[in-house]
């Protein structure tokens, strides 16, 4: 990963830090995409919808997920690639959800983006695809890659999100403290030292 610029890691507490468009598509690659993931959906207030393949053998156990998320959160897990597009596009038309977050294991292609973008426009949904890297697709508004990262600290967990792909700005790079129980977070600043929590948004 190239070198992004030093000024990226200065504490910020803006609500608006790492938020995710609404109505459109986003995309996260990496290993810690499932916890960037887990992090969007503490965020969004609402219901929150995750597609799985019918055959994932890691899925998520609710006494390690965010405050009230399980309450808010249904898991899906269709036959097949095709059965998992389709569920995650009528997800994304059937306002009121908040986020819709899927896990497919092909490549999506440029007209399935397409598709899942009307979809999330349609919906006023905010849409989260978790892919292999290189697996993305030229639709997704934006595309983060998301690693976890050493921590000096022993309560403080890492992790290390770049934004590589943005339809409508710049590309960025966030080292952020979160204990994945809340929507509180902390930035962390070029030099390793804690920025002041940040809200969570609404």
């Amino acid at each position: 990963m190239r070198d992004l610029p030093h000024t990226a890691l200065r504490p910020t507490t803006s609500a608006d830090t790492l938020a995710l468009a609404g109505g459109r598509v986003h995309e996260a690659q990496g290993k810690g995409r499932r916890a960037f993931a887990l992090f969007q959906a503490a965020r969004h207030p609402g219901q929150v919808v995750w597609v799985f393949p019918d055959h994932a053998q890691q899925l998520l156990l609710p006494g390690g997920l965010p405050q009230d998320l399980p309450a808010r959160l249904m898991l899906l897990r269709p036959r097949g690639e095709t059965d998992l597009l389709w569920s995650l596009e009528e997800a994304l038309r059937a306002a009121p959800i908040a986020l819709v977050i899927a896990e497919p294991e092909k490549p999506l292609s440029l007209t399935a983006g397409r598709r899942l973008q009307l979809a999330a426009e349609a919906g006023q949904t905010t849409g989260l695809v978790l892919v292999r890297d290189g697996q993305g697709s030229n639709a997704a508004e934006t595309r983060w890659l998301c690693e976890a990262q050493a921590a000096s600290a022993p309560d403080s967990t890492l992790h290390d999100w770049s934004l590589i792909k943005n339809k409508n700005g710049t590309i960025r790079r966030w080292v952020v403290s979160w204990n994945g129980a809340s929507a509180a977070f902390d930035m962390v600043s070029a030099t390793g030292e804690r920025g002041q929590p940040a809200d969570p948004p609404g």
